[in-house]
């Protein structure tokens, strides 16, 4: 496991924080993405990056995307939430999230290459497609806490005890249309070697907006972390607070 010491940072200096971490946790983030931990930073919260060197968990015959997403994201929190002290002050919440692009119920992992890029692309272009995130949440097993049920109906969430902890997890599901392009638009997107390690072999977030005419759902979660249930989660939770709050 990697660990980098604390970050925190405001997306603009002019800017106030969101939210404030709660007395009494210490919030980890299981992920290497630089958009997670830049809607970390843009809330105003203090995390440290904890990074587990295990291989990712591989889709099973039959699994939907939705379900693998989920199984992803609770191996990393895993992989990572098992070599965390248990009796630190303050506690750890362990965040770990995974992202993955499908169409017509089959995942498209990132491209081997330019041509398989080029060769995803062209199957996206002019047709809809689901971004499936997932979050997964690891509190210390002793801190009683509990989410009510009512406080996010319809979020497809799952609460367990694992060992030393409790686990939280849910997924969020939004549609994505590509505009319809011609072929030398996805050749020149291509070329610009931003497709290279993405999901999809494309980027919301950056040049690959262009190819998107719309999308259903949430924005953060085509970017890799649906942040508005998120939040309701940690605040439910008490794990964060509104900052002035």
């Amino acid at each position: 496991m990697e660990t980098s010491p604390n970050t925190c940072a405001d997306a603009s200096p002019a800017l106030r924080p969101l939210f404030r971490l709660a007395p009494g946790y210490e919030l980890v983030l299981a992920s290497g993405s630089p958009r997670r931990r830049q809607f970390l930073n843009e809330w105003g919260l203090p995390f440290r990056l904890a990074l587990a060197s295990a291989d990712e968990p591989r889709p099973v015959p039959g699994e939907s995307p939705e379900a693998y997403t989920r199984r992803a994201a609770i191996a990393k929190a895993l992989a990572v939430g098992r070599d965390l002290p248990q009796c630190a002050d303050p506690k750890p919440v362990l965040l770990a999230a995974d992202t993955v692009v499908a169409i017509d119920g089959e995942i498209l992992g990132k491209p081997e290459n330019p041509a398989h890029a080029l060769s995803m692309l062209e199957r996206l272009n002019g047709a809809s497609h689901e971004v499936i995130s997932a979050v997964c949440l690891l509190l210390p097993a002793q801190c009683q806490v509990a989410l009510p049920a009512s406080a996010l109906p319809g979020l497809h969430m799952q609460e367990t005890v694992d060992g030393a902890f409790r686990m939280l997890s849910f997924s969020d599901v939004s549609r994505v249309v590509f505009h319809r392009w011609p072929l030398p638009v996805l050749q020149a997107y291509v070329n610009t070697g931003e497709p290279d390690d993405k999901a999809g072999a494309y980027a919301i977030q950056g040049q690959g907006a262009v190819l998107v005419e719309r999308v259903e759902g949430s924005w953060s979660t085509v970017v890799g972390l649906p942040v508005t249930p998120l939040a309701q989660v940690m605040i439910s939770l008490g794990i964060i607070t509104p900052y002035g709050a």
